[in-house]
C-alpha cells in the first residue's frame, strides 16, 4: 500500500499536473521557442547585488527597464506582484533586469520599496551601457523594439536551455497567436497570460525530472 501511494505521488501526480497545465492553460501543449541560443548575460555588466548572472540553467523572466521613470517602476512592481512573488519559492526560478547605467541610485530606492512586501533574493539588477543593451536586445530576434529610454514595457521568459519561449502559431483551438513577450502595463496581462506560460514551463522541467528519475530506477 505504500509503495502504491509512493509511486502515485511520485510519478501520477507529477504527470497529472502537468497535463492540466500544458493542455488547459494557454492552449498550447508545449510552449514554442522564439529565438534559440539567446545570449548570456555579459560578465563585464555590474549588477546591484555583487552575484553573478547567468541564464543557464534556469528559467529567467527578462525584462529592460530602461531609465527608471515612474511608469518603469509600476511595471516593475506589477511584474513583481503579479508573477514573482508567486514563484520566487522554486529554486530555479529568477527575475533579471537589464537597466542602463546611471539609474543605480534610482534602483537602490526600488529594491527598499519592492522589499517591504517581497524577499528580492532571486531578483537581481544588472547595468550596462545602453549601446550595449542595445546590441544584446536585438540578439533576441524580436519583432518589438526598445524605446528611447532603452527600455520596453514586456518582459519575455527564458528557459533552462536558453531559448525565448512564447505564443507562436496556431493553438489548440486552431487560432493564430503570437505572444513574444508579456505586457507588465497590464496586471491582467500578467495574471492571465504570463502566470500560465510560466507554470506550464515549471510543469515542463517537473515532468522531465519526474521522468529520468523513474527512467535511473528503473536502470537499476
Amino acid at each position: 500500500m505504500k509503495k502504491t501511494l509512493l509511486f502515485i505521488a511520485l510519478f501520477v501526480v507529477p504527470i497529472m499536473v502537468y497535463l492540466f497545465f500544458a493542455s488547459g492553460v494557454n492552449s498550447f501543449v508545449k510552449l514554442p521557442t522564439l529565438t534559440k541560443n539567446v545570449p548570456e548575460i555579459s560578465s563585464a555588466w555590474t549588477t546591484s547585488s555583487n552575484h553573478n548572472i547567468q541564464l543557464k540553467d534556469k528559467i529567467t523572466v527578462l525584462g529592460f527597464s530602461g531609465d527608471l521613470t515612474r511608469e518603469a517602476k509600476v511595471n516593475i512592481a506589477n511584474l513583481c506582484h503579479e508573477i514573482y512573488t508567486k514563484n520566487k519559492k522554486y529554486a530555479d526560478f529568477q527575475v533579471v533586469y537589464v537597466v542602463p547605467h546611471g539609474n543605480e541610485a534610482e534602483v537602490a530606492e526600488l529594491i527598499k520599496t519592492l522589499s517591504r512586501d517581497a524577499d528580492l533574493s532571486s531578483w537581481f539588477f544588472v547595468f550596462a551601457d545602453k549601446e550595449d543593451i542595445k546590441e544584446y536586445y536585438n540578439k533576441l530576434q524580436l519583432k518589438g523594439s526598445l524605446n528611447a529610454n532603452t527600455g520596453t514595457p514586456y518582459a519575455y521568459l527564458i528557459d533552462k536551455e536558453l531559448n525565448l519561449r512564447g505564443r507562436k502559431g496556431k493553438n489548440k483551438k486552431g487560432d493564430e497567436e503570437y505572444k513574444e513577450g508579456y505586457y507588465t502595463i497590464s496586471p491582467a496581462d500578467l495574471h492571465n497570460e504570463m502566470e500560465d506560460d510560466v507554470k506550464v514551463i515549471l510543469a515542463e522541467y517537473r515532468f522531465a525530472l519526474k521522468k529520468n528519475y523513474k527512467i535511473e530506477n528503473a536502470a537499476n
